[in-house]
């Protein structure tokens, strides 16, 4: 029986403009297949890897690429800082991809996912068992657009377009989620409303924390001077540091409309709380005049003169109705008891 470590899938596909081949093996098989030496220059060579757990492989796939071992460190634990590192044989970097959560809605799926680009290979690095590519995939496979006719710099860039494409679906999932917290505020006096707008918030703070960096990495490759980049591609990355922006701004326009609606809703509270208070006011307003009547008529002195009338009961009794019937009109016609929209 295989291990765990042995039996997770990495995909080799290779490909020009009139071939493509793909290979699922494990990341042992990839160790001792995977050799600059066998790195033919006609094809471009795409290597992704589904999780990191067979570090050992990994470790001598990249010694075998002359990959520095300060890379391969960041491909398991990624600096805090996006920067694009070039060396003489390859490029390296790491960005965050995000997904809105299926298990958790309070939380978004994150995952990092590291790039070494050379002039005839790409190995993608994914720490967790997620797939992102498929539309990059169907591409190769089915001859769409201008991948199988350019380098492993275009690929690239289909795949980081494919990660942005992401930060749009989050994006969107939170907007849907907004109309319909925003509805709610207006028809609903339910409690748990302000925690949801609250993970919300959250949700979109760490969205910006990851296509941040995204727009940083793309900014470089759009005015670096790389030997794995042509010039004819650099507008490609250029429309996905635009993309990035765009994120930036979805992102901070929907938070703007989040903190609104946490005001609202605050305000909303506020406006019940008036409106209680207001009936509560008029109500012990009619009945004060009605208290200090009763109060008066239940002293207990000896000598009160309206105590030996034969009606003195009903006279008074008639004489609290009649002053609350008064008081409740003219709470009316001032509009006090009309309900405010």
């Amino acid at each position: 029986m295989k291990k765990a470590d042995e039996i997770e899938q990495c995909q080799l596909y290779k490909y020009n403009n009139e071939f493509y081949l793909i290979n699922r093996e494990t990341p042992l098989f990839f160790k001792n297949h995977f050799h600059i030496s066998e790195i033919e220059s006609d094809y471009v060579s795409w290597l992704n890897y589904h999780g990191l757990k067979d570090r050992n492989s990994i470790e001598s796939l990249c010694k075998n690429l002359q990959i520095e071992n300060l890379h391969i460190e960041n491909i398991y634990c990624p600096s805090r800082r996006p920067k694009v590192e070039e060396y003489d044989k390859y490029m390296f970097f790491s960005i965050k991809s995000a997904l809105p959560s299926e298990k958790n809605e309070g939380l978004l799926f994150q995952e990092n996912i590291s790039f070494i680009l050379s002039k005839n290979y790409l190995i993608s690095f994914q720490d967790q068992s997620s797939d992102h590519f498929t539309d990059v995939r169907d591409r190769i496979e089915k001859g769409r657009g201008k991948i199988r006719t350019k380098e492993a710099d275009f690929l690239l860039f289909r795949l980081l377009e494919a990660i942005i494409d992401n930060y749009f679906e989050v994006v969107e999932n939170i907007s849907q989620k907004i109309e319909q917290l925003d509805s709610l505020i207006h028809n609903s006096d339910e409690k748990d409303i302000l925690k949801e707008i609250e993970t919300e918030k959250r949700k979109l703070i760490e969205l910006r924390k990851i296509a941040q960096p995204m727009r940083e990495i793309t900014f470089q490759l759009e005015i670096g001077e790389s030997n794995f980049i042509q010039k004819v591609n650099r507008i490609y990355f250029t429309n996905l540091k635009d993309a990035c922006i765009t994120v930036l701004e979805e992102i901070d326009a929907n938070k703007q409309i989040l903190d609104g609606m946490a005001n609202l809703y605050y305000a909303s509270q506020g406006q019940r709380m008036n409106e209680i208070m207001k009936v509560l006011t008029i109500v012990s307003s009619i009945f004060i005049p009605l208290t200090f009547i009763a109060g008066i008529y239940g002293m207990n002195f000896k000598f009160m003169p309206e105590l030996n009338y034969p009606n003195g009961y009903y006279t008074v009794i008639g004489i609290m109705f009649i002053i609350g019937i008064i008081l409740l009109f003219y709470f009316i016609r001032k509009g006090w008891l009309k309900k405010n929209n």
